[in-house]
């Protein structure tokens, strides 16, 4: 099979290419076309590569993409979940080259979504092929890859739940992670959950003069500020009643297991061009980003932000804040707090609006199951090191939606690393990344069908 990924090599990196020059942005309706076009391209390449069924299935959003390739019914069955739509390139200013206009530097590729998540995904598209047309597909295969993932995936729950016998497997394959380096492979074993609202201050009913009605009226702006400043202490800890009350605390030996991942905190901090970290007193950075919950603000704007001066005070303020979550706290409960919260806090002169937007719950998935064992391996072959797990502190909430609707466990074999700078401008993804990924797959089914005989 590596003779084969070889000589494909080009045609590979290419192919990834073209499906980058779409921007398949889902948050924008304007990109509408450009969305059905990726599926598409996904679907026509799932095709080609040896799937003897594909499917576009319409949601009430965009479409997913499905596809299959059953040798055997009695043989396991792996799931590929993965995503073709992207983030926002903006501020479009801060790239170094345009985000739909792929180009390799370095060994890298750069354009948005080339790491989160079409590089990824079509990793499993490519190793596929490569199973295929050297006779080595062990096992059966079924692909689902979604258009809606960074805006919420608000229709592939119902996908899931209407189409559980079209979905059925054992176990299901995502690479929507990364890991520790290019020299040391991880396997992510916990992501955190997400709430996510937007908040609305209003104060006078108009945009006022701000000599005329300064000090006199409420500015929604400064009193946005102050709010969202409450809602950490002197030592970074959130302050909302009940914010903590679920939270799992990790024991000292798990923690103590968690610091033997290797992490360089003065190259973290040049990397970021920090002075510092910054956090929750009592835990390391490593810690701070993975097992503990935090709230960060998104956006914040209002008022005035053209060219030039306009002294106004605004009528309204607005925000955009995301709560990641730790096993035992849930998406819902964690909204219904902060929004109790924030209204309490909210001055008699302003008027408060909490509009929930998107969920999900935090996962921790087993490191003894078969499939994990899998994964080490087919790591430790293309690596030459047994993978390091690790807990991740971004969401992927359809995870856990996985587990409650399908029963099933996922292995997050990611292949991106921190410094790809996916949601960012420049984002990028190594070729080297993409090619080690089409490689250590194959093994994955290999090794997961021989240890389920």
């Amino acid at each position: 099979m590596n003779q084969y990924i070889s000589e494909n090599k080009d045609r590979f990196v290419n192919e990834l290419l073209d499906m980058l020059r779409i921007p398949s942005v889902s948050a924008d309706p304007k990109f509408k076309q450009d969305v059905i076009r990726t599926a598409e391209f996904v679907a026509e390449k799932i095709r080609e590569a040896g799937a003897d069924h594909v499917e576009l299935c319409e949601t009430a959003g965009y479409p997913i993409v499905y596809g299959e390739k059953i040798i055997d019914p009695n043989l396991p069955t792996v799931l590929v979940y993965g995503h073709y739509d992207v983030q926002p390139a903006d501020p479009y200013e801060l790239w170094t080259s345009p985000p739909f206009e792929p180009v390799i530097k370095d060994g890298k590729i750069y354009a948005r979504g080339a790491c989160d998540d079409k590089g990824q995904m079509y990793m499993h598209v490519k190793a596929f092929e490569v199973m295929m047309k050297n006779n080595a597909l062990p096992c059966n295969v079924k692909f689902m890859i979604e258009g809606e993932e960074e805006v919420g995936s608000a229709n592939l729950g119902t996908f899931v739940k209407n189409n559980k016998e079209k979905l059925k497997g054992d176990v299901i394959l995502i690479s929507d992670t990364g890991m520790l380096a290019n020299d040391v492979p991880s396997i992510t074993t916990g992501l955190r959950g997400l709430s996510y609202v937007e908040v609305e201050v209003t104060g006078p009913n108009r945009d006022l003069h701000s000599g005329l009605y300064g000090g006199a009226v409420a500015n929604p702006i400064n009193i946005l500020c102050q709010m969202i400043a409450s809602l950490h202490d002197e030592n970074n800890h959130i302050t909302i009643p009940g914010f903590y009350d679920n939270v799992q605390e990790l024991s000292q030996e798990e923690r103590a297991e968690m610091a033997r991942a290797p992490f360089d905190l003065e190259k973290y901090k040049k990397a970021l061009d920090l002075g510092d970290v910054h956090g929750e007193a009592g835990y390391s950075t490593m810690e701070r980003n993975s097992i503990r919950p935090t709230l960060d603000v998104n956006g914040i704007w209002g008022g005035y932000t053209g060219e030039g001066a306009k002294t106004v005070i605004a009528s309204k303020a607005y925000a955009k804040i995301s709560m990641r979550l730790v096993p035992n706290q849930t998406a819902d409960e964690i909204t219904e707090k902060f929004q109790k919260h924030f209204e309490s806090i909210a001055p008699a002169s302003v008027k408060v609006v909490v509009k929930p937007h998107h969920g999900g719950e935090p996962v921790v998935t087993p490191t003894d199951s078969v499939a994990y064992q899998a994964a080490s391996k087919a790591y430790e072959e293309t690596f030459g090191v047994k993978p390091i797990p690790v807990r991740s502190g971004g969401s992927i909430p359809i995870v856990a939606m996985f587990k409650s609707e399908l029963g099933l466990d996922s292995v997050l074999m990611g292949f991106g690393l921190d410094s790809d700078a996916i949601h960012s401008p420049n984002e990028h993804f190594g070729v080297f990344n993409f090619m080690k990924g089409i490689e250590t797959i194959p093994l994955f089914y290999k090794h997961y069908a021989e240890m389920n005989k």
